[in-house]
């Protein structure tokens, strides 16, 4: 199990450094994981902080730390889409900072057994909860339609259409149950060409039913609006991703919220009024890691890091919905 003192967070520095904790705020590590984040909060001022995380190992894991900063950090285990619910259980409406890591953490695949890694064989499950449909009923029931639109959708495979069928025809002879076996399918099923993608082949369609089991895009669109309505103004955003879906999920939220989405031509028909902005931009071009760290961490090379910080205008009423969401059922 990881340590939040051994285990450091992706662009730890910078996430600091964007969210400024000040003594006497409250912040929200929606992302808790190993407590990395949270405990850097923790020591850089006098602070409280609320750690969020749906999976229940992770909650698990932090009561020793929970203990350690008795009374100023608190545990809640849910999904950072309902943290305005969650904290409000907990009497908190406002806070001074959110903080969030997207994604699967290396927590969850270093362990075999929770099926998120195609590295190591364990079974097919990627539930970052105990709750809903497992990988491996995903894969075994849904229609090769279905499993073509997620692979394509969600791991932006462009061999999408090979990979579904491949899996159809080989849960008609024998049902997936395991990691190994769906990476070994993979590995034989998408081709690579001579000095192209340096990638597993497992690492789209992987990634692609992740996200389809967590709905992790809808989980982030619902972050985002909730992270609108609980910070102060001045309050800070800072939310690091680690693939093209989710930073432009991210992107298009700050800038339409940050009044920076194009309102259209001068010699158009004038839209209806937009509100007042309800953040401005931190970090105006997404940042990336320094080279030392991308160089000592392999997962930090694909981060990005963007922030904003809260106005005093009101929160937007206009929801905001993941763009390319897929809608399936399963047979």
């Amino acid at each position: 199990m990881s340590d939040a003192r051994t285990h450091i967070p992706v662009m730890l520095a910078e996430v600091i450094d964007v969210l400024n904790p000040c003594d006497g705020g409250v912040y929200v590590d929606g992302t808790f994981g190993a407590g990395g984040y949270s405990r850097a909060i923790l020591e850089a001022a006098d602070c409280a902080v609320l750690g969020i995380d749906r999976d229940p190992t992770a909650i698990a894991a932090g009561r020793a730390m929970e203990e350690e900063f008795s009374g100023r950090l608190t545990l809640i285990q849910g999904r950072f889409g309902d943290m305005r619910e969650l904290l409000a259980a907990h009497d908190v409406t406002e806070v001074d900072g959110i903080a969030l890591d997207v994604g699967v953490s290396s927590m969850q695949l270093d362990q075999a057994e929770r099926g998120f890694s195609f590295s190591s064989d364990g079974p097919l499950d990627m539930r970052m909860a105990a709750d809903g449909e497992s990988a491996a009923e995903v894969v075994n029931t849904m229609s090769a339609q279905d499993l073509r639109r997620i692979i394509n959708v969600y791991g932006e495979e462009k061999q999408a259409r090979r990979v579904a069928e491949a899996i159809v025809a080989r849960r008609n002879e024998k049902p997936f149950t395991r990691t190994g076996e769906l990476a070994d399918l993979l590995e034989k099923t998408v081709h690579v060409k001579p000095g192209g993608r340096r990638i597993h082949p497992a690492t789209r369609t992987f990634q692609a039913l992740r996200i389809f089991i967590n709905d992790e895009l809808g989980e982030l669109a619902r972050a985002l609006m909730a992270a609108e309505v609980l910070l102060r103004p001045t309050g800070r955003l800072a939310v690091v991703s680690f693939h093209s879906l989710e930073d432009r999920l991210v992107k298009r939220f700050l800038s339409q919220r940050a009044g920076r989405t194009s309102q259209g031509s001068r010699h158009a028909p004038e839209l209806p009024d937009v509100p007042d902005a309800s953040f401005e931009l931190v970090t105006t071009r997404v940042r990336r890691p320094e080279e030392t760290e991308a160089t000592d961490n392999p997962r930090a090379r694909s981060a990005r890091l963007r922030a904003a910080q809260r106005t005093a205008a009101k929160a937007w009423s206009t929801s905001f919905e993941p763009p390319n969401r897929v809608e399936v059922h399963i047979q």
